[in-house]
């Protein structure tokens, strides 16, 4: 990653790997030793000096040691009682990895272990994105089976990003690639409202757009051979699904410079870039002027030239504004497969604004519903 530390190697997500490493490890040393006070929990350097020298002494991991020296008028009463705290919550989440499922066990510690609310006290610039990390951690663990799966991915993860030599993908934003090459780039997410901007075209108007612009100009020349942009057809946000357009600045692709690919069904599309000849596919719907132009050049190329799809999905449906473009009227009932059932409330052309019965409003083209 470009620009920031690897997600793995972040503050907030070693000590959440810790405490996941130590409920499935009980003789962890290195995870104990790096949360044994994260939150401050009153253990001290001096306590932890003494619960070292216990351990040693008696051969026990530190975690054993620290439910043991509890016990003892060893250290001060705040630290015996924090140790066994620490020892209880443990012992417990270990008992409950076993019945639950790894993802609600992580958000569990996290919570009753305090970490969570000492970040939400945090005042400072930073705390809010950690908090979104950790999040995103739990969200990541949903692709796991267990939580010994997921540790075990993120074990040859942080093995793979310790060996320099191996070929690998350099993740950055837009603004952290100025100055870069590379000979291969990605550049996903291109949609209105996610690039450019809703959000910077909401507060600074043109020129927040034409600063999304110059961005779009970067991402695009940092590619030396090759640059595919992606954009989709419908994408999860805050856990709904919505659906998308492709953004304007593909559209806005010169005319000598651009050669476009169209497959029939696509969920989402790609603008292609290779060796001065670029290539974009979109749905059978979408309506542009520079479509019909690659339209036109597709016909004239006819089947001389045949490309292999990049990606395996489909995708249908751009907005047009024509406004025959739609059998839907406002108030009749439509069935969209992720919002269910709902009403259309508004038409614009081939977009639908609906109110769905249990996800709200949202505006959707009409191919993706069917009459309820």
């Amino acid at each position: 990653m470009i620009g920031g530390p690897r997600f793995y190697e972040r503050a907030e997500i070693r000590d959440a790997m810790a405490y996941l490493r130590l409920i499935a490890q009980g003789d962890d040393d290195l995870a104990f030793e790096r949360i044994v006070n994260r939150p401050k929990r009153g253990v001290g350097d001096a306590s932890v000096q003494s619960l070292h020298a216990f351990a040693r002494a008696r051969h026990l991991p530190l975690l054993t040691a620290a439910r043991d020296i509890a016990e003892t008028d060893e250290l001060p009463p705040k630290a015996r009682k924090a140790l066994a705290e620490l020892a209880a919550n443990f012992a417990r989440w270990n008992a409950l990895s076993k019945n639950i499922p790894h993802t609600e066990l992580a958000e569990m510690v996290l919570d009753e272990s305090g970490y969570t609310d000492a970040l939400k006290a945090d005042k400072s610039a930073e705390a809010p994105g950690r908090l979104d990390n950790l999040k995103e951690l739990v969200r990541s663990m949903e692709q796991y089976e267990s939580l010994a799966a997921f540790l075990e991915h993120v074990s040859l993860v942080m093995e793979l990003e310790q060996n320099e030599t191996e070929d690998r993908i350099n993740l950055m934003t837009l603004h952290a690639a100025k100055g870069l090459e590379f000979d291969t780039v990605f550049l996903p997410g291109w949609e209105e409202g996610l690039f450019p901007s809703q959000r910077t075209m909401d507060e600074n108007g043109l020129k927040g757009l034409e600063e999304e612009r110059r961005l779009a100009y970067v991402g695009l020349t940092r590619a030396k051979k090759r640059a595919f942009v992606y954009f989709a057809a419908n994408r999860r946000v805050h856990g709904n699904w919505q659906s998308s357009l492709p953004s304007r600045f593909i559209n806005e692709l010169p005319q000598e410079h651009t050669d476009t690919v169209v497959d029939e069904g696509f969920y989402g599309g790609y603008v292609g870039f290779r060796d001065n000849a670029q290539a974009a596919t979109f749905g059978s719907g979408y309506d542009s002027p520079g479509w019909k132009r690659a339209q036109a050049n597709r016909a004239a190329a006819g089947a001389q030239r045949t490309r292999p799809p990049l990606i395996e999905a489909q995708a249908y449906t751009v907005q047009t504004s024509d406004p025959s473009a739609t059998q839907y009227a406002r108030g009749d009932r439509v069935f969209h497969q992720k919002f269910g059932y709902g009403r259309v409330t508004n038409v614009e052309g081939n977009k639908l604004t609906v109110n769905f019965d249990h996800s709200g409003e949202k505006k959707v083209i009409d191919t993706f519903v069917t009459r309820g």
